[in-house]
């Protein structure tokens, strides 16, 4: 009406809800770009320094970013603008905002720190490493507190979330406006929500998008660059269970036993006497297995290491059964247990270790109990971790853990457990108590000083603690030194076979998902005065060194381990690699290559030729490696669903249906054409 007053305008909290969604779109954008920047600049030396890549990489990482940031954004406006509806609060609404501007600023720069940190160490965005971790807070916080400057980082997190908020704050300041009627904020919450999920959906597709090998090109620190980090996470824990068959290019059941079992080998050597075995009079009457944290078969001297780290492994290497290319089946502790104990090639998703229901699985352990042994796991950290205790525990294993150390026999501990040194004097009181009482022993070991924070006790190696994986190396070195001199007095010695393997390598970075070249672990089989040093070159698996034991001890396995014993005249040459998600198997090729068949998900069948220097490329699927890759996983598969529902007979099952199924011809399998998938 003509005269009347204007109408009142206030500061409303739906408008802040508006301008604080735009504020937070920025925010993300903004940050995620600079985390994106300093990862290419921790990347470079393994990077495409074309500018075209490069800025297909930042581009389609600038897509995921807006995606995800704009899912965030719009939960923050549909939350506030319903909730808080148009209620009027203009005192004390600049300094509540700029708290909230502080909070979102200081969270996101500490999940780009956080980013960093995780790069540094596994050179990928967030996986499903970052998944497992949230389960074990104690373990990763103390990791992170003893690697790391955690007061410096959080004050400088705190600072700029402060500076973060004062920047949003003048970038999109306030005005008077007018509350909004609840229609509107309905409309607008429901609008938002709406946004959220398909933007948030959008994101995590594009961005699992990005992390295929077919994507973008070959180089895998091009791909997770494109990535985003939160956007990654969600996914891998979204998948972080995968069934094979579900997800993996798979072939005709009878056509996968004939091509995989062992029932009999395929290609049966002319002999298959032990070559070792035979020669020696006595067996073994106990095993030591000293599994070692992230040890690199290029750590070590015997293979061309100039630094000295390893004397005392080099000499046992000289003196013993070295394996010069034997790879480990992937990237994780628990992937090595699991192929140190159970023998299986590693199957996508979690590792039997962690998942919930591997009781009764055929081990090493159960399979040496039935013969007189008693089996020990003894790991110098807490077993719950990665779920070491109850796996271990259900199948074969008598558990022994930090826990159960006394704490005055223990002088150093970090975080991950005892020093190794302290690890191995528990040992020998192991191996004493079992010989005392006339007792077989297998003793399974699991060292944690050679992980970060690499600190051990000083004094004890010319590399001072803290400075590295360097001296981690060479204390561990020192220990395993050290405790092989100590056994050499025990009366058992001369009855022991000491087994020393890596559970994985102490990097996994490289162009490609799977370079074989961050796979290559060393492996040890001393016995002196039994086995006679040799060198064995033939490319083998983590896996075939349960069979190896058994067939050392006498223990003839009758295919029910899935590896093979390594001391078979014209052993099969493969190795299983695997990341989560890829698996491969690794075969001898043309002119000294190898050949490299990795299954992805969506059925995807890839095929890469390895040169001598490591580099390798992606050439035409050979179908019957191909074939031989998916029966090899499509095996060990059948063989983890049968120990399921028959425990303890897995790979015996399995055999037991091979030998009364008919298995004529096969047909023709479906199989993804090159860079495809099947239907």
């Amino acid at each position: 009406m003509p005269g009347s007053p204007p109408a009142r305008r206030t500061l409303s909290i739906s408008h802040q809800a508006s301008v604080d969604a735009v504020a937070v779109f920025a925010l993300l954008v903004v940050t995620w770009t600079a985390t994106r920047v300093v990862l290419a600049a921790l990347a470079w030396p393994e990077l495409d320094a074309h500018p075209f890549p490069l800025l297909a990489v930042f581009g389609r990482g600038l897509a995921i970013d807006a995606l995800l940031a704009a899912s965030v954004s719009s939960a923050v406006l549909a939350v506030r603008a319903l909730v808080h509806g148009g209620a009027r609060r203009p005192r004390g609404s600049h300094a509540a905002r700029a708290l909230r501007l502080a909070i979102f600023a200081s969270a996101a720069v500490f999940v780009a720190i956080a980013e960093v940190l995780f790069w540094d160490e596994f050179s990928v965005r967030f996986n499903f490493i970052a998944v497992d971790y949230l389960v074990y807070t104690t373990e990763v916080i103390g990791n992170i507190r003893e690697s790391y400057p955690l007061v410096p980082l959080l004050a400088a997190v705190a600072a700029a979330g402060a500076v973060g908020a004062l920047l949003l704050a003048r970038s999109f300041p306030l005005r008077l406006q007018p509350a909004w009627p609840w229609r509107t904020r309905l409309l607008v919450s429901s609008s938002a929500i709406v946004v959220a999920v398909f933007a948030g959906r959008a994101a995590i597709a594009l961005d699992d998008g990005t992390g295929s090998t077919a994507s973008l090109h070959a180089d895998v620190p091009a791909q997770e660059l494109a990535r985003n980090g939160p956007a990654s996470f969600v996914a891998a824990y979204r998948d972080n269970e995968l069934s094979f068959r579900r997800f993996y290019a798979t072939i005709d059941d009878a056509r996968a036993l004939r091509l995989a079992g062992p029932w009999p080998r395929p290609q049966p050597a002319p002999s298959i006497e032990r070559v070792a075995t035979r020669a020696a009079r006595e067996r073994p009457r106990h095993v030591v297995v000293i599994q070692v944290e992230s040890l690199s078969a290029d750590y070590l001297g015997v293979f061309g290491n100039p630094n000295g780290l390893t004397p005392n492994l080099d000499r046992l290497a000289r003196e013993g059964v070295s394996f010069t290319e034997l790879y480990a089946t992937g990237t994780r502790t628990v992937r090595g247990l699991e192929a140190l104990s159970a023998g299986l090639p590693p199957l996508p998703g979690q590792s039997l270790v962690r998942r919930p229901d591997s009781a009764g699985m055929q081990t090493l352990g159960s399979v040496l109990r039935e013969h007189g042994f008693e089996a020990t796991f003894l790991y110098g950290g807490y077993g719950y971790f990665d779920n070491m205790n109850e796996f271990f525990g259900a199948n074969g294993y008598r558990v022994r853990d930090r826990s159960d150390i006394p704490r005055e026999r223990v002088g150093f501990a970090n975080i991950w457990g005892i020093a190794d040194e302290y690890l191995f004097d528990d040992a020998l009181g192991q191996m004493d108590r079992a010989a005392s009482h006339g007792r077989r022993q297998l003793l399974h070991l699991m060292t944690t000083s050679n992980h970060r924070p690499y600190s051990y006790p000083q004094g004890r190696i010319d590399i001072p603690s803290k400075t590295g994986r360097s001296g981690a190396v060479k204390y561990t070195d020192w220990a395993i030194g050290r405790f092989i001199e100590a056994a050499r007095s025990r009366p058992w010695f001369d009855q022991t076979l000491f087994v020393i393997v890596a559970d994985h390598c102490g990097s996994v970075a490289g162009k490609t998902r799977i370079p074989p070249q961050r796979y290559r672990i060393p492996a040890i089989l001393y016995w002196p005065g039994h086995l006679a040093p040799r060198g064995i070159s033939a490319l083998s698996s983590q896996i075939d060194l349960p069979p190896t034991i058994a067939a050392l001890l006498g223990i003839d396995d009758g295919g029910r381990f899935f590896g093979q014993d390594r001391f078979v005249a014209h052993p099969l040459e493969r190795a299983f690699l695997g990341n989560y998600q890829e698996i491969g198997v690794l075969t001898p090729g043309r002119r000294g290559e190898r050949d490299l068949v990795v299954l992805s998900p969506h059925r995807r069948v890839e095929q890469y030729r390895i040169a001598g220097d490591g580099s390798q490329r992606l050439v035409a699927v050979d179908p019957s490696k191909a074939d031989q890759a998916i029966a090899q996983y499509q095996l060990a598969d059948t063989i983890v669903q049968a120990a399921h529902h028959r425990p303890g007979e897995g790979v015996a099952f399995v055999a037991e249906t091979a030998a009364r199924s008919a298995i004529g011809p096969a047909r023709p399998a479906a199989r993804a054409p090159h860079g495809g998938s099947l239907p």
